[in-house]
C-alpha cells in the first residue's frame, strides 16, 4: 500500500511539473539559456537576433491595432492580424533571452484585445469555401493564428497574473479551438495540409495552456481514436520514403507545422519519440523536399504551385534549424542554411551558426542526385522519379511523374515529365493561377483558370485523348487511381530509364511510357522518350509540348495565325490556349528549336502517318489578366494505337555579349521505328554519322531476361546502343 501511495504520489508531482513547465513549445528555459549565451559568438545567430529584435522593438509602446476582420488576403486586417502572432511570438521569444518585462507585456496586451475580440467573431465576411475562418477569410489562416500566438502564450506563461490566463485562454484561444474542432469538424479531421496546422495549432495551444484534452485532440483526431490527427498525419500524407502526397510545394508549407509541433511534444510528452515515428519520418520529409527543388532553390511545381516559393522561406528556415538540433549535422543543410542567412533562434539555429562560422569552405553546391520516390502511406501508389545528370551550374534534371493524384491540391497528368538545365525549366509545367497575397487578385485565392487550365491534362507534358482531361478532370474519381513504374535503373550514370503506365486516366486506352536520360560518350546529352497509348477503337491523340525559350526554327512549313487567332479547343483547357499556327505532317521528323538562357534545346518527334502540329500560346479565354502566356508545340495523331517518339537534345551556345553561336544546329537528323509490336518498341535515333538505338521490352521487366529484337540483342528490360556498343 505504501508503495502504491509512493507511485501515486509520483505521478502527480509529475502531472504538476508538467503543467507548471513554460516554455515547452518553442524552446525550454535551458535551450533558451544556450541561445542567449552565443548570441554574441556567432554572426549569423547575432544578425537573426538583431533582425527580429529591431522589428519587434519599433512596435513597443505603441497601441497595437486588433482589428475587426473584414478583409481578404493582402488586406489590411488580413495583414495586420498575420503580422499581430509574428509580434507576439518574437516579443516572446526576447522576453526568454533578454529577461525584459516589456517584451512579455506587450505580448500580453496584444493577447488581451484577442481575448475581447475573438469571442465576437461570425464566420469571416469574405469566407468563399467550406472552411471559413473567423480572424481570416479562411480557417487555414487561423490555424496558423494559434501555431504562433500559443507558442507566443506559452513563452510569456510565467509573466502572466492567473486571472489575465483566465481570460485569455477563455477568450483568445478557446473560441477559435471550439470553432475548429467542432464547427469545422471535419475539416479539422481531414488528411491533408490544412489538417497538418489545424492539430499543430489545437495541439501548441493545449501545451501551452496546459490542456490535455486539446493536446489529444490534436494527436489524435476530435474522436480521440487515432484515425485522424497529428499521428495519422504522419501516416498518412507521407510515403514511407518520405514523399508528400500533395506534392514539393506543399511539403514546403506543411513542413513548418509538423517541425513546430513535433518540437513542442518532444519537450512535453517525449515518450512519444515523435521525431523518431515511422524511421524518422520528418527527417525522410525535409531531405526528399530539398531533393525536389532546383538549383535556384525553387521547388518544382508539381500540381498546384507557385514557382517564386523556394527554399528560402520561412518554413524551410525553420524545419533546418530544428533537424540540425534533433537529427544531428548535415552539409546539405549547411549549405540550405547558409543561403537562407537566418535561423532560429533555438539550439539548432546556435549549431548552424557555429557550423558556419567555423567552416571556410562550405558547399559549393547542394548534393543533388538522381531519387526515386515512391507514393502513399504504404508507397504502393505509384511515384515520382528525379534523374539528374551532371552537377552544379550543369545539372540537368529530368521530373518523371507517376504518382496518385495528390488530394485536393492534384492536377490530371499522368505519365508528365518536366526538364529543367543550368537551373532553367526548360520543359515547364504550369503550377497554379494564383497570386497568394495580392489583394486585388481574388484576394490571394486559387483562380478558377487554376481548375479551368493549370490542373487540365493540356496544361501538362501528356498524353490527351478526345481533348478530354484524365478521369475527366474529376477529383473523386482519380483519387481511387494512381500510375505504376514498371522498371527502372538509374545506378548508371551513362543510361538511366524509368518505365511507368497507366490504364486508369482514360477507359480503354492503355498508356505507357518510358523516358530515358541518356549522356553519350563525347558528353552531350539527351532525353528520348517512348510513350505509347493502345486502344481497341480509335481515338485523337494529343501530346504537347510546353516549353519556355524563344522558338528559334522549325522543321515543319505551318501555316500562321497572326492576323486572327482562334482557341484550339472550348474546354478542357483547351479555350485558354490560342492557335498561333499549325502544319500537317505526315510520316515526318517533326524539330523545334528554342533558345533558353544561351544554350540550344531542340524537341524531334517522330510523326508516323498523318499528324498536326499546333503552336499554341495560353492566355485565351482570360478576361482578368490571369494567365502567364506561355507557348507550347502539341502534336496530334488519330488512331487506335499512337506511338509517339521524341528527343530532347541539349546543344551549342549563344554568346549575345560577342554575338556568336556555337552548335545552334540539332545532330538528331533522322528517327526510324525498327521494331513495334506486342513484345518489342526498337527505335533508331541518327545523330550526325552515329546511331543511337533504344530497344525496350513492353511486357517483360526481369531484369535476367535476355532478349533480341531488330537483329539486337540484350540482357534486362532495355537495351541501348551508340555507334555500335552498348552502353547500359
Amino acid at each position: 500500500m505504501l508503495s502504491l501511495l509512493k507511485t501515486f504520489c509520483l505521478l502527480l508531482c509529475c502531472s504538476a511539473v508538467f503543467a507548471q513547465q513554460h516554455p515547452a513549445t518553442f524552446f525550454t528555459t535551458t535551450e533558451a539559456a544556450e541561445v542567449k549565451k552565443n548570441i554574441a559568438k556567432y554572426p549569423l545567430l547575432k544578425e537573426s537576433y538583431d533582425d527580429i529584435k529591431k522589428d519587434t522593438d519599433k512596435w513597443l509602446g505603441k497601441d497595437i491595432d486588433v482589428p475587426f476582420p473584414k478583409d481578404p488576403a493582402g488586406g489590411y486586417t488580413h495583414d495586420k492580424h498575420k503580422q499581430n502572432y509574428m509580434l507576439m511570438f518574437n516579443a516572446g521569444v526576447l522576453y526568454n533571452l533578454t529577461g525584459e518585462a516589456k517584451y512579455a507585456t506587450f505580448t500580453k496586451n496584444i493577447l488581451l484585445k484577442y481575448a475581447a475580440l475573438n469571442p465576437t467573431l461570425k464566420n469571416h465576411p469574405e469566407a468563399t469555401s467550406s472552411s471559413p475562418g473567423r480572424i481570416f477569410w479562411q480557417a487555414l489562416n487561423d490555424a496558423n493564428w494559434l501555431v504562433y500566438t500559443g507558442m507566443a502564450y506559452d513563452l510569456v506563461y510565467h509573466s502572466i497574473t492567473a486571472a489575465e490566463r483566465k481570460i485569455i485562454e477563455a477568450g483568445a484561444f478557446k473560441p477559435e479551438v471550439d470553432f475548429i474542432t467542432k464547427d469545422l469538424n471535419s475539416w479539422f479531421n481531414l488528411i491533408h495540409n490544412h489538417a497538418v496546422w489545424a492539430c499543430a495549432g489545437i495541439g501548441i495551444v493545449g501545451i501551452a495552456t496546459n490542456n490535455k484534452d486539446y493536446v489529444d485532440m490534436a494527436l489524435y483526431g476530435s474522436k480521440k481514436d487515432g484515425k485522424t490527427g497529428f499521428i495519422a498525419l504522419m501516416d498518412g500524407l507521407f510515403s514511407p520514403d518520405g514523399y508528400y502526397t500533395e506534392g514539393p510545394y506543399y511539403v514546403r508549407y506543411a513542413l513548418l507545422p509538423y517541425y513546430v509541433f513535433a518540437t513542442a511534444l518532444n519537450h512535453a510528452k517525449p515518450e512519444l519519440k515523435i521525431f523518431q515515428h515511422r524511421n524518422s519520418i520528418l527527417k525522410k520529409a525535409l531531405d526528399g523536399g530539398l531533393q525536389q527543388t532546383n538549383t535556384d532553390g525553387t521547388f518544382f511545381a508539381l500540381n498546384d504551385a507557385l514557382k517564386e516559393k523556394d527554399f528560402t522561406t520561412n518554413e524551410l528556415v525553420t524545419a533546418i534549424s530544428v533537424a540540425w538540433n534533433v537529427y544531428g549535422k548535415d552539409d546539405a543543410l549547411l549549405y540550405v542554411a547558409e543561403k537562407q542567412n537566418r535561423v532560429l533562434l533555438n539550439k539548432g539555429g546556435v549549431g548552424i551558426a557555429a557550423a558556419i562560422a567555423a567552416n571556410k569552405n562550405l558547399p559549393a553546391y547542394f548534393p543533388y542526385k538522381t531519387v526515386e520516390f515512391t507514393d502513399g502511406k504504404n508507397g504502393d501508389e505509384g511515384g515520382v522519379s528525379i534523374l539528374r545528370s551532371g552537377s552544379g551550374k550543369k545539372l540537368t534534371t529530368l521530373i518523371y511523374k507517376y504518382s496518385a493524384h495528390g488530394l485536393s491540391h492534384g492536377h490530371y497528368d499522368k505519365l508528365n515529365y518536366n526538364l529543367y538545365d543550368k537551373g532553367n525549366e526548360i520543359l515547364s509545367d504550369y503550377g497554379a493561377v494564383r497570386f497568394i497575397g495580392v489583394e486585388q487578385k481574388y484576394g490571394g485565392r486559387y483562380l478558377p483558370e487554376t481548375k479551368t487550365y493549370a490542373a487540365q491534362t493540356i496544361a501538362h507534358n501528356t498524353l490527351v485523348a478526345d481533348e478530354t482531361s484524365h478521369f475527366g478532370a474529376k477529383e473523386a474519381v482519380a483519387e481511387n487511381f494512381h500510375a505504376d513504374k514498371l522498371y527502372s535503373s538509374i545506378k548508371n550514370k551513362n543510361v538511366q530509364v524509368v518505365i511507368a503506365k497507366d490504364d486508369n486516366a482514360y477507359k480503354g486506352i492503355a498508356m505507357k511510357r518510358g523516358v530515358y536520360m541518356i549522356e553519350l560518350p563525347d558528353g552531350k546529352k539527351v532525353i528520348a522518350d517512348l510513350f505509347s497509348a493502345a486502344a481497341a477503337t480509335e481515338h485523337q491523340y494529343d501530346l504537347p509540348f510546353h516549353y519556355n525559350g524563344d522558338l528559334i526554327w522549325t522543321s515543319v512549313k505551318y501555316k500562321s495565325y497572326a492576323a486572327r487567332q482562334e482557341t484550339l479547343g472550348n474546354k478542357n483547357g483547351y479555350q485558354h490556349l490560342w492557335k498561333e499556327a499549325e502544319a500537317a505532317v505526315n510520316d515526318s521528323l517533326v524539330q523545334l528549336t528554342l533558345l533558353n538562357n544561351r544554350t540550344y534545346y531542340t524537341i524531334s518527334s517522330l510523326v508516323q502517318g498523318a499528324g498536326t502540329v499546333f503552336f499554341t500560346r495560353s492566355g485565351a479565354n482570360d478576361p482578368n489578366f490571369n494567365l502567364r502566356h506561355e507557348p507550347a508545340m502539341i502534336i496530334r495523331k488519330k488512331g487506335t494505337d499512337a506511338l509517339f517518339v521524341n528527343v530532347t537534345e541539349i546543344h551549342g551556345s549563344f554568346d549575345p555579349i560577342n554575338e556568336f553561336s556555337a552548335g545552334a544546329y540539332a545532330e538528331v537528323k533522322n528517327i526510324r521505328v525498327l521494331q513495334q509490336d506486342a513484345s518489342y518498341i526498337v527505335v533508331e535515333i541518327e545523330l550526325n554519322n552515329k546511331k543511337l538505338i533504344i530497344a525496350q521490352h513492353n511486357t517483360n521487366m526481369n531484369e535476367q531476361q535476355a532478349n533480341s529484337a531488330a537483329g539486337f540483342s540484350w540482357t534486362g528490360p532495355v537495351g541501348v546502343f551508340y555507334d555500335g556498343k552498348k552502353i547500359n
